[in-house]
């Protein structure tokens, strides 16, 4: 099994990042496994961990009061889930739950805060990935809703 670091080497999210950085960062990581409907997290649950989908399918999912579960986006192998242990108050905003067998890379959020706090610039690159896909995903489901509430002529 390839090692955390050399996995994170591999991500384009820690591009910009110096192989003393990705040892740190490796530091926090492990790899975890996930069964078909397992969660990795539950919203309003504490937020422990970053991940990178290594295989496999995690449905993001937010609860509709009628309808129950909604999937709003599928992270795919190369994709990250589990931002908030970066943004107060450091609760799960949706659920991650498995659709398929899945492995992933986790990073322990306490850790990451750590190297964050006493690291700016790892900090600020870790920012910087994060916020560039929370804009895209904002920007998708801006589409998505688009779609669901247009009137056809």
């Amino acid at each position: 099994m390839k090692d955390i670091q050399e996995l994170l080497n591999q991500q384009s999210f820690f591009k910009d990042m110096s192989p003393e950085m990705l040892n740190q960062i490796a530091g926090c990581g492990e790899n975890q496994e996930f069964s078909p409907g397992e969660y990795l997290g539950k919203e309003g649950e504490p937020a422990h961990h970053f991940y990178i989908i290594r295989s496999g399918k995690v449905s993001v999912q937010i609860n509709h009061p009628s309808k129950g579960a909604m999937t709003i986006w599928t992270l795919t192998p190369g994709e990250y889930g589990g931002f908030s242990w970066i943004i107060p108050p450091y609760r799960m905003q949706f659920d991650l739950k498995a659709q398929e067998h899945t492995s992933v890379v986790a990073l322990d959020g306490k850790c990451l805060k750590k190297i964050c706090d006493e690291d700016h610039h790892i900090g600020y690159i870790f920012m910087q990935q994060a916020a560039a896909i929370m804009v895209k995903r904002l920007h998708d489901t801006r589409i998505q809703l688009l779609d669901v509430y247009s009137t056809k002529h």
